[in-house]
């Protein structure tokens, strides 16, 4: 029976021990004789010492043993780290079959192996058509990826960088809303760093460097990082039935409920899935979570959910423009590719608002930051740090890092922190003994040298001044849509969102007889869905909601054309 996996976050021996005996199951007979009658399964010998998965190979096949053993290793350090050997009726994989991705190890032979070769495209005809079969290989590729994630366990690329630089900030964090497991070796605090260096022929000035087996990256755009490790990959189709602009919980809906019904699904992604959700470290009021998920996890399930039912997702694959030729919406990428859709939704999200202080724009990646994450935490530990703003995403920050910081100043603008907060999260902050709350405060100044060093706020009633003393802030005020790259033909009300709905029927834009459906926006075909959307609901339920109801408006529009 399959079994909820443990998050890493507080996982006691105990929870790794449950969760490897669900990473590497064994098949019994009638098991392997299934998967013998997928296509193009066939029976191959290997000798001792054969590669049968290279690290960072694309579209690898899928191995089960027969006799024999197979070793699988981490190949980014050396010697070679032994991670488990599989025997009889264990098999190799993850969820890069799923996703898309490159292998994060390689699989070798040891003594002479017997396996089931099935190619990785078997891998979807088999959760298809052998359901509980199926069920136990991706619970097993899930937990393998959390192993991985353990840093004991697994080196991966390894990213050496300064936590003052914004350049490694944004590497740390593509690396980590794509899921990839990876180590941080710190430029100021990590006795590695100078002997790593001289190996990787590299200099400080060049940081951040991200090495992988034979690669060295200096300083890689999010593009060339995506491409070297593997996880941008081309377009396969000229026409997709959908086309979804963004792969947070809106987007990522979509692509599962239109894939799972058949659909042609390919979605846009411009940094990593999860959108806005991502940075989350722990979401209380999803339903069926009573323990709270974080939105990285949550984010993951959701494209390896979408990629066992076919759908595409291309990351660091920003859209710039969007046109019409013959009705069909045409979509230009970043790189000058275009791809063409029968149906268009944008679900781009927004993007958290500048903090209106002075200075805010020189520390932004160096003590300013608009996530508060696994990647920003060492930054916190046993530190004072603020948090600017009064809704959940500032709430959700300030129980997270009050778990890590010696003190944590929470600024509202407001005078009543339940006016915009679920109030468990409000209460929480207010029994924490590390956080103090600034009501009706806002942030004047900042002040620093190479990075931020005190934040002044003032007291909006009184005009009192005060310096706190910090080396990070955290901002979460409001949101900008990202719709800069929309054209004419999609209205937008007066702060940016896109306008949907059945009010279009009234829009000089709207060419249509019928009226437009609940998510439809100016132009036919093309629908909205999440943040982007004016007069949406922000929370992560209701995104995941509306992106499954497109999908309805998807095939009634789809009969039309």
């Amino acid at each position: 029976m399959a079994r909820l996996l443990p998050s890493f976050v507080s996982m006691r021996e105990s929870q790794l021990n449950d969760l490897r005996e669900v990473a590497f199951p064994a098949l019994d007979d009638a098991q392997m004789a299934a998967l013998g009658r997928c296509a193009g399964a066939s029976l191959k010998r290997y000798q001792d010492g054969e590669k049968l998965i290279e690290v960072g190979a694309r579209d690898f096949s899928f191995f089960v043993v027969k006799s024999g053993e197979i070793e699988v290793r981490d190949e980014s350090v050396e010697p070679p780290k032994l991670l488990a050997t599989l025997g009889r009726g264990q098999f190799t994989g993850d969820v890069s079959h799923l996703t898309g991705g490159p292998s994060l190890v390689s699989a070798v032979a040891r003594g002479e192996c017997l396996v089931h070769e099935v190619p990785s495209g078997g891998v979807h005809e088999i959760l298809s058509r052998f359901p509980e079969l199926g069920d136990l290989i991706l619970q097993s590729f899930i937990a393998r990826r959390q192993l991985l994630r353990k840093p004991e366990h697994f080196t991966g690329p390894r990213v050496i960088g300064s936590r003052y630089s914004r350049d490694t900030l944004r590497v740390l964090d593509f690396l980590s809303r794509n899921r990839v497991p990876f180590t941080w070796l710190d430029l100021e605090t990590d006795p590695q760093v100078d002997q790593l260096l001289k190996r990787f022929g590299v200099s400080e000035a060049e940081t951040p460097v991200v090495a992988w087996s034979k690669l060295v990256l200096r300083n890689p755009s999010d593009r060339e990082l995506a491409e070297a490790l593997g996880i941008r990959r081309p377009l396969e189709h000229a026409l997709y039935d959908l086309v979804v602009v963004g792969a947070g919980p809106a987007g990522l809906g979509a692509a599962v409920y239109a894939a799972s019904e058949g659909l042609n699904t390919a979605v846009l992604e411009r940094t990593g899935p999860g959108g806005q959700a991502s940075r989350s470290m722990r979401i209380e009021n999803y339903l069926g979570f009573p323990t709270g998920v974080s939105g990285a996890e949550l984010a993951e399930r959701a494209v390896v959910q979408a990629g066992k039912f076919g759908a595409r997702l291309a990351v660091a694959t920003p859209v710039t423009a969007l046109s019409f030729e013959s009705s069909y919406p045409v979509l230009r990428l970043d790189g000058g590719e275009t791809v063409t859709a029968k149906c268009l939704l944008i679900a781009t999200g927004a993007d958290y608002r500048r903090l209106p202080a002075e200075g805010c724009e020189r520390f932004e990646g160096c003590g300013v930051y608009y996530a508060a994450t696994l990647t920003e935490a060492p930054l916190c530990r046993e530190a004072d740090v603020v948090v600017v703003g009064g809704g959940n995403s500032a709430g959700q920050a300030v129980v997270f890092l009050a778990g890590m910081a010696r003190r944590v100043y929470l600024v509202v603008r407001g005078d009543d922190l339940y006016a915009n907060m679920s109030a468990y999260l409000a209460r929480r902050i207010e029994q924490a003994s590390n956080v103090e709350v600034l009501l009706d405060h806002e942030v004047r100044r900042m002040a620093g040298g190479g990075h931020l060093h005190s934040v002044e706020v003032v007291n909006r009633r009184t005009g009192e001044v005060r310096t706190l003393r910090t080396a990070a802030l955290f901002s979460f005020i409001g949101a900008v849509p990202r719709t800069d790259w929309l054209p004419p033909e999609i209205e937008k009300d007066s702060d940016d969102f896109i306008r949907t709905g059945t009010s279009m029927a009234q829009s000089p834009r709207w060419p249509a007889r019928r009226p437009p459906f609940l998510l439809e926006t100016s132009r036919p075909g093309v629908f909205a869905a999440g943040d982007v959307r004016a007069g949406s609901i922000k929370r992560v339920a209701s995104a995941v909601g509306e992106g499954a109801m497109v999908v309805a408006f998807v095939h009634e529009y789809l009969k039309e054309i």
